[in-house]
Formats: structure tokens, sequence, C-alpha cells
């Protein structure tokens, strides 16, 4: 796991692979979203990295969490920002992980509730094994293999370093 040391290198690979993507598809002026709150500060350097014209947008997911009842409410919900119309665009969604699916779902929900875009790809810092809905990222930074015990979390914004815990 001595790759997850070398966020700058993941992130610059990334920003190659979504460059790719991005011209293969044909799209050539994307919008891009970050996921309270890692996913922004991944989204923030991926945004850079690609030069994109449209300011960044974040969406805080709190209302659509499918937990919220088990686990409550974040104690701080901040407000979603998409400084853009989303209909017809291209959107690229950003997360710092992606373990079970859900965040994502939820991000997704919340997007169509400002419109339809035209697509959706998903870039993520790290993806990890667990899944529990079938959602997968177009462009992954890198794949851990963790323990049911063990989580992986996003510090920042400056430096970013990732942390493995244990749960008891």
């Amino acid at each position: 796991m001595s790759n997850i040391d070398n966020i700058t290198g993941l992130l610059d690979s990334m920003a190659d692979e979504l460059r790719q993507l991005l011209k293969q598809a044909g799209c050539d002026n994307p919008a891009m979203v970050g996921i309270h709150t890692g996913g922004v500060w991944i989204a923030e350097q991926l945004h850079r990295k690609l030069g994109l014209s449209e300011p960044l947008g974040s969406l805080d997911i709190s209302f659509y969490r499918d937990d919220f009842t088990r686990i409550g409410m974040n104690p701080v919900v901040r407000p979603s920002q998409l400084p853009f119309s989303i209909d017809d665009r291209h959107i690229i969604l950003v997360d710092d992980v992606l373990h079970t699916g859900r965040t994502i779902r939820a991000a997704m929900n919340e997007l169509f509730d400002y419109g339809r875009p035209a697509s959706i790809l998903l870039a993520t810092l790290v993806e990890r094994d667990g899944r529990e809905l079938p959602i997968q990222a177009n462009v992954v930074g890198v794949h851990v293999r963790l323990s049911s015990t063990q989580h992986i979390k996003l510090l920042g914004p400056q430096p970013l370093t990732l942390e493995i815990n244990e749960t008891s």
C-alpha cells in the first residue's frame, strides 16, 4: 500500500485518465462536482490539473443519505453549490473513497434533483472492496484491499494524506 502515500502522483494519473476519457467521449466542456468533504478536496486538485473553465461544484449529501436514521444527521451540513446548469452537461463526479456505493447513489440522487445530465463520470481517489450497490468508478487513483474491520480516510486539505484505521 505504499502508493497511497503518493497522492500527488495518484492525482496526476487520474487527471491524465480523465483527459483521455473526456477526449474519447467528445466532452469539451465538462463540469466537475466534488462530494463534501474529501471529494471536494480531490476535485479542487483535479479541476486545476484539467484546467476546466466551469467553476467547481460541490454537493453535501447529508439529506440524501440512507443511513441518517441510524447514525443521525451530520452536525455540519453545508449547502450544495452547483454554479452551472447540469441539464445535458457531462458531469465529472468526484469522491475520495468508494466503498459501499451508497454515498455515490445519494450524490446522483441529488444531482438529478437539479436536472438531467448528459452523462456522469465517476472519479475516486481510493476504491476499496465491500460494495453494496452496483456502482463502479470510471477513474480510480488506487485500489486497496482492506479487512471488514479496517477503514480508510482522507485527511486534509493541506496536505492530503490517507489514513487506515482499525475499528473495534
